[in-house]
């Protein structure tokens, strides 16, 4: 833990993570799994006392004490997408595996660009399979919203499946690790087996004679058997550190309507067992995948099965400060309201993410320069927001917003029509306003000036305040049109050509110390030129000096970074 929490430490300015000692403890050393909390307990304290040194100490003391560590970290350091090792172009099949259990989200789509710029970079082959054997779990709609995630993206498939239409293929194999005497049917309640595993020890049911396994199996599929009564398990080893290999449940009876398969089902293989298998049908060379998977349970079926080897690349959950991907941590927020929804702008569903502004081509440039480790990482919303910026810089309109305004009169101001291109640089069009001295300003930038300053309203000409005595219109007189250097620059507009808008501005759901952040969404009021009224739903523009902004409604925005 001391190692793993120096390392962090090490890695994060010297702010250790509690989530991610455990996650590589509890990595290390499957056997701790069944004490997870006594684990997080421990590491906790040693975060606890990690993060009381200064980071030379920290790195001092990791250097001295584990050396090994310093040259991980070394071997660990990011390099983007690299060659894949057995990699051969024109032969190279990987899959998109996702379970509809949840909506997509940042972390299915970064994993997904992966595996597509892989595909693309070995001309392969690309699978997007609906790994729906719990039909407790799964939804329509998470289907859905793993298609047009993937499809947002700009990700494309060569074939589609759902391993529900090979349930009956799945048996088969099943069927055949029982004849083979490598599987059997137990009748033990969880407790006891939880507790038979941890011990290592063998219940009664696995010296059951084949027959007698075939018997129970055939009873399972003809509705003879209740849930909870009978699993089937593969004979794994008992004595082995890894628990995920002691007697694993390979299939159960799952007595609930599946959303495509309906009733026709009643028995269903496990996660673990059933990805082998399809790996196997769908060819798959290649498997790259988040590391909170088996990887020796899957390759103790694979190996029992008789199924070639296949090259497996295990990569770290793509983190994000502030922001967990996990439904246990999201799925309360969405039912105690404390978000709007699974689209919320703060929830890192593809959904919420869309909302936010992000471009898709952003997301894939991030992944791809970010790379994938299997160090543990929570990347700081910044870093996207920066290579999102890039990208919309020189292809979004520049539009008129003026938030928390004020009313503002210029006294001894002609009236103009001025027009001015949406963009400074790119041809994205131009617009004629026409001015008459009365405008809406800024609240803030007015609260800094002193009567007797002036300023100039941008592209238009200059002003000096006159007076903003409280409750009443800012007053000002026109001082001409010429540039001023260093001279205030306010953002303005016309009050008869004005559209009240409200921007949402989303930030992180939790706060460092775990609790929910009760301000991470905001409102801002304010008012926008006539020109917002052309934008539709969807549509990003930049309102100058306050930030990007996608339109999520006809006076409502969503403010993608500032």
């Amino acid at each position: 833990m001391e190692k793993y929490a120096l390392q962090n430490a090490s890695r994060h300015g010297g702010k250790a993570e509690v989530g991610a000692v455990v996650s590589k403890v509890l990595g290390d050393s499957p056997a701790l799994r069944s004490i997870a909390k006594d684990v997080a307990r421990a590491s906790a304290g040693v975060v606890r006392s990690v993060n009381a040194l200064t980071l030379q100490q920290q790195e001092q003391m990791l250097k001295e004490k584990y050396p090994e560590a310093v040259q991980e970290h070394k071997q660990e350091q990011r390099v983007g997408l690299a060659p894949l090792e057995g990699a051969v172009k024109g032969s190279f099949v990987v899959r998109l595996p996702p379970e509809p259990s949840g909506f997509m989200h940042i972390g299915h789509a970064m994993a997904g660009t992966i595996n597509d710029v892989y595909r693309e970079m070995y001309d392969g082959k690309l699978w997007l399979r609906f790994e729906d054997t719990n039909p407790r779990k799964v939804q329509k709609r998470y289907y859905e919203s793993f298609r047009k995630g993937y499809t947002w993206l700009g990700i494309k498939w060569d074939y589609e499946k759902n391993v529900s239409s090979d349930v009956e293929f799945l048996y088969q194999h099943i069927q055949d690790l029982i004849e083979a005497g490598s599987a059997y049917a137990c009748s033990c309640d969880l407790e006891r087996m939880k507790k038979l595993r941890f011990e290592g020890t063998a219940c009664e049911h696995r010296a059951q004679t084949v027959e007698k396994n075939i018997s129970i199996w055939s009873e399972m599929l003809a509705r003879k058997h209740k849930e909870g009564t009978y699993v089937i398990r593969l004979k794994g080893d008992l004595a082995s550190l890894d628990y995920s290999l002691r007697d694993p449940n390979i299939a159960r009876v799952i007595d609930y309507p599946h959303p495509i398969t309906g009733e026709k089902f009643i028995v269903w293989p496990t996660y673990d067992f059933e990805v082998v298998v399809e790996d196997q049908l769908c060819t798959v060379t290649h498997v790259l995948r988040s590391s909170e998977f088996h990887v020796g349970l899957q390759e103790l079926i694979r190996k029992m099965l008789g199924f070639p080897e296949i090259r497996v690349t295990q990569f770290s959950r793509f983190n994000f400060k502030g922001t967990p991907v996990q439904k246990r941590l999201l799925r309360p927020l969405v039912e105690e309201k404390l978000v709007e929804g699974w689209d919320d702008p703060r929830m890192p569903t593809i959904e919420g993410v869309i909302r936010r502004g992000i471009l898709p081509g952003a997301i894939r440039q991030f992944t791809t320069e970010v790379g994938y480790t299997k160090s543990e990482h929570t990347f700081d919303w910044s870093l996207l927001f920066a290579v999102n910026r890039k990208m919309l810089d020189p292809i979004t309109r520049r539009v008129y917003f003026v938030p928390d305004p004020v009313k503002l009169r210029v006294e001894g101001a002609p009236d103009r029509r001025v027009t001015i291109p949406f963009h400074p640089l790119e041809k994205l069009g131009e617009r004629s306003l026409a001015t008459d001295g009365r405008f809406f300003v800024p609240s803030g930038d007015v609260g800094k000036m002193t009567e007797g300053q002036v300023f100039r309203l941008m592209e238009l000409y200059n002003v000096r305040l006159v007076s903003k005595a409280p409750g009443e219109d800012v007053v000002g007189h026109y001082e001409g049109e010429e540039m001023v250097q260093d001279t205030r620059k306010l953002q303005w507009v016309v009050q008869e050509d004005s559209h009240g808008v409200e921007v949402l501005e989303p930030s992180e759901l939790y706060n460092e110390d775990g609790s929910f952040n009760k301000d991470s969404l905001k409102t801002r009021l304010g008012v926008a030129e006539s020109a917002f009224d052309r934008l539709k739903e969807g549509d990003i523009v930049q309102f100058p000096r306050y930030g990007f902004v996608r339109v999520d409604a006809p006076s409502r925005c969503v403010l993608a970074h500032g």
